[in-house]
Order: structure tokens, then C-alpha cells, then sequence
């Protein structure tokens, strides 16, 4: 299945895409897309509707979150052994794990603010997983059990903050609009090994990123087995799984990166595309 939230800001609906990619309106039969809607059981009961028999939604429709009540948004960095490369780092013996704020989540075609006085704003398509069912010390068979499905994000990132502004990442990383997350949650059913699947990014119509989580150095399995160690993941939590190479920090012949009227298109295989404007930040 193809879930999704849409309408405005803050009034959302549950929705599910039809087999011709359209919205079908889920909201008379679940409140929302929330942890509670992630269980199995739940999803079983969502999967047994026939999207035909639901109301079609018309028109231009925003796209949301496709998960609400996300408590934890867990990164890993350097999860591509070139891109690890491009950023001149050594290859990870263990995920680098650090944190997206919860706050920076957004829509995956909302415009998204570069911060005041940034110079170093990047982008970085990468494969979410969305937790389902609640998991600690899982071991790493058992780790894609705890998996409600996939969504694409863009890890947009601030490198100044991220690497200059002292030792931890995180700061670099959450701002506001910095989480775009969609179109849709696909089912891990769907879904199916998702260490196969292609991705890319276009910065201004120009190919930046072309790769396949095939490339993983920590696979799906072994991140979410990982975390669970030092962490209780629980339903509706995103963890966003590195990047392939051609981010701006690694463009040669120097680094490039976003201005106010760019635009950034990505997308995953299986998982559907997103699109941002990026905007300066107001004047305070």
C-alpha cells in the first residue's frame, strides 16, 4: 500500500493511493496515519479495503507528513562508502547515528528556508524507514519485522553548522523545513529488499545524485538492530539512512551549494519523488 496525509498545514487527512496514483480519502475509516495506525493488525485491516470504494480526492492537494506523532527522527551518516569519501572522512567501522529535530519535519514539496546567513545549505536524498511496532535490542534477523514501510527524505543539511560550529552534527541538521518526508509511506510488503533501490537528485534540472541503497555500508537490518541497542525505537519514528555521493560539499572542481530560487527534485524507486523551492530566510 501507498499511504498518505494531505490538505493544509496542520488539518491533514489520511489518504491512500490508488492503482492510477490517486488520493482516495481514508478519513472514514481511521483519524489518522499515527503510530496506532502502524501495527500490523492495523495495517492488515487498511490493506483488506478496496481503495475503489473510497472517495476520490480532486484537484491540486498538498501532500503531508506521511506519518504523524514522530518522536524520533534518527539520522546515520556516511552510510556510502563514497560519499564518506567526498567529505573526506574515513569509512565507518559502526553507523554514525545523530539527530534530525522532530520540528524540521515537513511536507515533501513545502518550501524550505535556507537559515539566515547560511552559505553551506546541502541536499541529501535518502531512504526512510518508518518504524511500526516498538524495538529494542532486536537483533538483526528480526530487525525488518519492526519496519512499517519506506519514504524518501531530503537530509537537507547546513555543513557550516554541521561541521564547523563544534563536534556534534546535530545542529547543522534540524533546522526549520530541514525534513522533508514523502510523498507517501509504501508498505514494507510493497516495498520488498529495500537494499535495492535506485535513487536521485536534481539540483535546478541537473543530475547531482544517481545511486542505489544497494550501496549501504550499514544495511537497513543492521542500522535499526544498532540503534535498538542504546535506544527504544517506537511506531512512527523515521530513520533517515545516508546518502549517496554528489552532494554540494563534494562538487568539484569546489564545493556548491543552495541559494534562494533553486529548486531540488528527488526520488526514490518504488517510493515516489518530491520537490522543494528553496527560500531565504525572512529579515528579522
Amino acid at each position: 500500500m501507498k499511504l498518505c496525509r494531505y490538505g493544509p498545514v496542520g488539518a491533514e487527512k489520511p489518504g491512500i493511493i490508488d492503482a492510477d496514483d490517486r488520493i482516495r480519502d481514508l478519513s472514514g475509516h481511521l483519524a489518522d496515519l499515527d503510530a496506532a495506525a502502524l501495527a500490523p493488525e492495523a495495517l492488515a485491516r487498511l490493506a483488506a479495503i478496496d481503495p475503489a470504494s473510497l472517495p476520490l480526492v480532486d484537484g491540486d492537494v498538498r501532500y503531508g507528513v506521511p506519518v504523524t506523532g514522530t518522536r524520533q527522527f534518527v539520522a546515520i551518516g556516511l552510510n556510502y562508502a563514497d560519499h564518506a569519501a567526498e567529505s573526506n572522512l574515513p569509512i565507518p567501522d559502526e553507523p554514525v547515528v545523530f539527530n534530525k529535530w522532530v520540528s524540521c519535519l515537513q511536507g515533501p514539496n513545502d518550501p524550505v528556508t535556507i537559515p539566515r546567513g547560511s552559505l553551506k545549505t546541502d541536499w541529501e536524498v535518502e531512504l526512510g524507514v518508518v518504524i511500526g511496532t516498538t524495538a529494542s535490542n532486536v537483533t538483526e534477523a528480526d530487525a525488518l519485522d519492526h519496519v512499517a514501510g519506506y519514504v524518501v527524505v531530503n537530509d537537507v543539511s547546513e555543513r557550516a553548522w554541521q561541521t564547523e560550529r563544534g563536534p556534534t552534527w546535530d545542529k547543522g541538521k534540524g533546522f526549520p523545513t530541514f525534513g522533508p518526508v514523502g510523498p507517501w509511506l509504501v508498505t514494507a510488503d510493497e516495498v520488498g529488499d529495500p537494499q535495492g533501490l535506485r535513487m536521485w537528485l536534481d539540483v535546478n534540472g541537473t543530475r547531482k545524485q544517481d545511486g542505489s541503497t544497494a550501496t549501504m555500508i550499514f544495511t537497513v537490518a543492521q542500522i535499526i538492530a544498532y540503534c535498538s541497542q542504546f535506544m527504544t525505537l517506537l511506531p512512527g519514528d523515521i530513520i533517515t539512512t545516508g546518502t549517496p555521493p554528489g552532494v554540494g560539499l563534494g562538487q568539484r572542481p569546489e564545493p556548491w551549494y543552495l541559494k534562494a530560487g533553486d529548486t531540488v527534485a528527488l526520488g526514490i524507486e518504488k517510493l515516489g519523488q518530491q520537490q522543494q523551492t528553496f527560500h531565504a530566510a525572512p529579515e528579522r
